[in-house]
Formats: structure tokens, C-alpha cells, sequence
């Protein structure tokens, strides 16, 4: 029998976070090769929606995460993030043997579910395994490993370019070699020790707290309104983003790619240099504030500037690129554990990113038209809305959470002793909130 990682190890923290990279691959590997379905399978703009709505960006991983947050909690961390994989290699090996859109699509769809489902149980265990001084850095290292997935699937799709379709096909292969080497691998990982004691203590609660409590409200509140709007224009860019180079700025399909490539290089980069250094030391108000100014700046330059200019380009990619190291993916993934209760931690989570999921599903149908219809400036401006929108009400809402355990959040954010209240949801409970976490109600 495997021998278990200790608790909080680096390594396991690692190991799960290898799932981040294999679903994030799986995304910017179907946008790498959009063009080249296209051309092989004649997709109409409807059809390329279609894709992009149920792809691990979309309608495929809402619904994973749904249900996967539900099982989480349930069941335990480990039992999702040990078997999950086992549908994501079902999904990817479809998307590389296909032969027609109907088996390109379901490709698309069950590898979309495991990416959903993967997302609450892998965040959540790392976080809860992670030193309370380290918290940061180690879901820093989980948003590490999701954007070198992009890098290398990117950058794959440039050295196999030669091969057309098939080197697409290769990757997706890829990727199926990958995940059956990691799901190996994570047979090894323990349980989450703060699930493990959470179960002992057979403490009462239910999942329509995350109603009826008004600490919950505000949570979800802030989570969803900065990861939403953001992961509208996040998600369109994760799938849309060479072919928006390519039809807005003319690129070839390989130059688009390698372009991404550069911008995921700098997400890595800036993930380490900033997030995994700096998360648990500066106050993350402004640090969050600073990355959603800097995107807001980039598609700006985007929307506005002259798409086909190489200088306005570069300049998009090395604001967004930077930014997106510490943006809001990886503040959500942080704060979305720390404010919610161990034993619907994940299902707020799965909850949360359904929404996202749906939103970017729904945006995915109708990318390709709106650009071709009414213009790529006025397409940008919506995007520039939306990263408005997060931006203020990140700034307005972001709770300082560092140096202090999941404990003492979970006491401060609800305004309750867990030890001898922990259901407790009076109104004076909750009016109690730590302003230093909860700054302003919602």
C-alpha cells in the first residue's frame, strides 16, 4: 500500500494542484486548435459557440462543479479529486479521436464535468491543508500550476503546428497520458485533516445557512460578483483569445498561439513573483485592486487601440499577462475558503463557480457572432464594463484576512464561538462580524 503524505506537505499540495494544470491545459488546448476544427469540421459561428458553451470553460464544468462541491462535502476531498480524473481521461481521449462535431462536443461536455468537479476539491484541500502563515502561497502554487497548463499546451500547439489537426490530437493524447500518470500519483494523498476533525465533532448544520446566514450572504455576495464579472472576460480570453487575435488582428494561427503562450508565461511568473511571495505579507485590498486597474488598462489598449499593431499587443498581453498572476481567480479560490464553513466549504465553492460557469456559457454562445456583427471595439467595452464592475466591489468588500486560522475567520466572519454555538444565525450573532474581515455589510 502507497505510503500516505503528511499533512500538509508541500508535495500533496503538489500533487492535487496537478489537476489545475491538467483542466486548465484541457481549455486553452481546445482554444489552440479552434481554428483547426473549424476548417476540418466547417463549424458555422453557432456551432463554435456551441462548443465553447459546454467546454470545461462553460455549461460542462457548471455543472461538474455543482455537483462535485455537493460531493465534496459530503464524502471528503479525497474521493473527488483521487477519481475525477477517470472522467477527464474519457473526455480528452474523445476530443483526440474525433471524427465529427456530435463526438467532438461530447469530448468537449465530459471533460468540461471533471474539470467542474475538480475545481472545489482540489482548491479546498489545499487551502485547508496549507500552514496558517502559508495559506496564500500554497493556493498560489494551486493557481501556479493552472496557468503553466496553458503555457505548455500553448506552446505545444506551436511546435506541432506543421501537423495541422493532428497535432491537436496529439496534445488532447497528451493530456490523457498525463492524467493517468497524476491520478497514480494521487491515490497517495490523505484526507483533509479539517474535513477529518469537522466529521468527528458531528456538529449540526445544514446548506441553507449559506441563506440564511448574513455573514454567508455578504461571502457569497462578494465572491460571486468579482469572480463573475471577471470570469466573463477571463473565460471568453481562455477559449476565444487566438481567435479573437486571429480575426481581429490578423494573426495566423500559430502566432496567435504563441502570443497566449508570452501572456501565460507572465501569469506564471507574476503568480510566483507576487501571489506565492507576497499574498500572505501585503494587504490584499490594494494587492487585488492593483491587478484589476492593470486588466481594466489592458483591454483598454485592446478594445480601442489598433488590434493589427504589434506594440498594442504586447502592451494587452503584458498587463493582462502580469495581472493575472494575482488577479481574481486566485483571491476567489483563497477567500472562498476562508469565508465559508468546513462543512459546506466546497458546496459554496461548486455553488459559486455554476454561476460563473453558466455566465461564461452563455457569454460563449454568442462571442463569435457579437464580433463579426457588431464590432470588436464595442464587444471590448462590454468586457471593460465587467472588469469595472469587479473591480469596485473587490476594492469596496475585500476582507483582510492573514495570519489568522480557519478557526478564528470562521469566528471573526460569523460573529459566533464555534466551540459552544456553532449553529447559531441570530441576527446580533452576525452583526458581531470582525470589521477588520467584513468591512462593510451587504
Amino acid at each position: 500500500m502507497a505510503k500516505e503524505s503528511p499533512k500538509g506537505s508541500m508535495k500533496a499540495t503538489i500533487i492535487v494542484s496537478m489537476s489545475n494544470y491538467l483542466e486548465a491545459s484541457s481549455i486553452v488546448a481546445g482554444a489552440g486548435g479552434l481554428s483547426l476544427w473549424i476548417d476540418y469540421l466547417h463549424l458555422n459561428p453557432l456551432e463554435v459557440g456551441i462548443l465553447g458553451a459546454v467546454s470545461a470553460n462553460g455549461f460542462g464544468s457548471a455543472a461538474g462543479a455543482l455537483v462535485g462541491g455537493f460531493l465534496v462535502d459530503r464524502f471528503g476531498r479525497k474521493l473527488v479529486y483521487k477519481n475525477d480524473l477517470l472522467i477527464y481521461m474519457l473526455g480528452v481521449i474523445l476530443v483526440a479521436l474525433s471524427v465529427n462535431f456530435l463526438m467532438l462536443l461530447t469530448g468537449y461536455f465530459i471533460t468540461g464535468i471533471a474539470v467542474g468537479a475538480g475545481i472545489p476539491a482540489a482548491w479546498t484541500y489545499i487551502a485547508e491543508e496549507a500552514p496558517t502563515q502559508k495559506r496564500a502561497a500554497r493556493v498560489g502554487w494551486g493557481q501556479f500550476a493552472w496557468c503553466v497548463g496553458p503555457a505548455v499546451a500553448l506552446l505545444l500547439s506551436v511546435a506541432v503546428a506543421p501537423l495541422g489537426l493532428l497535432g491537436n490530437r496529439l496534445i488532447f493524447g497528451s493530456l490523457f497520458v498525463m492524467a493517468f500518470i497524476t491520478w497514480i500519483l494521487q491515490q497517495q494523498i490523505s484526507e483533509s485533516h479539517v474535513w477529518e476533525e469537522q466529521k468527528m465533532k458531528h456538529e449540526k448544520v445544514t446548506i441553507s445557512e449559506l441563506i440564511t446566514v448574513r455573514a454567508n450572504r455578504k461571502a457569497f455576495f462578494l465572491l460571486v460578483s468579482i469572480y463573475f464579472f471577471w470570469g466573463l472576460v477571463a473565460g471568453t480570453m481562455g477559449y476565444f483569445m487566438p481567435y479573437i487575435y486571429q480575426i481581429v488582428g490578423g494573426l495566423s494561427s500559430t502566432k496567435a498561439n504563441l502570443l497566449q503562450a508570452s501572456l501565460w508565461v507572465l501569469t506564471v511568473l507574476s503568480t510566483y513573483l507576487v501571489f506565492i511571495r507576497y499574498g500572505d505579507k501585503l494587504n490584499r485590498k490594494y494587492l487585488f485592486s492593483v491587478g484589476a486597474l492593470m486588466e481594466i488598462a489592458a483591454w483598454c489598449i485592446l478594445s480601442f487601440g489598433r488590434a493589427s499593431s504589434w506594440l498594442e499587443l504586447l502592451l494587452f498581453v503584458v498587463l493582462w499577462g502580469v495581472a493575472a498572476g494575482f488577479s481574481a481567480q486566485v483571491f476567489y479560490s483563497l477567500w472562498a475558503i476562508e469565508l465559508f464553513k468546513t462543512q459546506y466549504r466546497a458546496f459554496a465553492q461548486g455553488l459559486i463557480v455554476f454561476l460563473i460557469r453558466v455566465g461564461v456559457g452563455s457569454i460563449s454562445l454568442v462571442v463569435p457572432t457579437l464580433i463579426l456583427k457588431i464590432g470588436f471595439k464595442l464587444s471590448g467595452s462590454m468586457m471593460i464594463g465587467f472588469l469595472i464592475i469587479h473591480w469596485i466591489i473587490g476594492f469596496l468588500l475585500a476582507p483582510e484576512t492573514r495570519g489568522k486560522t480557519l478557526d478564528e475567520i470562521e469566528m471573526t466572519w460569523y460573529g459566533t464561538n464555534k466551540e459552544h454555538n456553532p449553529t447559531s444565525t441570530t441576527p446580533l450573532a452576525i452583526d458581531k462580524v470582525d470589521e477588520t474581515i467584513s468591512p462593510s455589510p451587504v
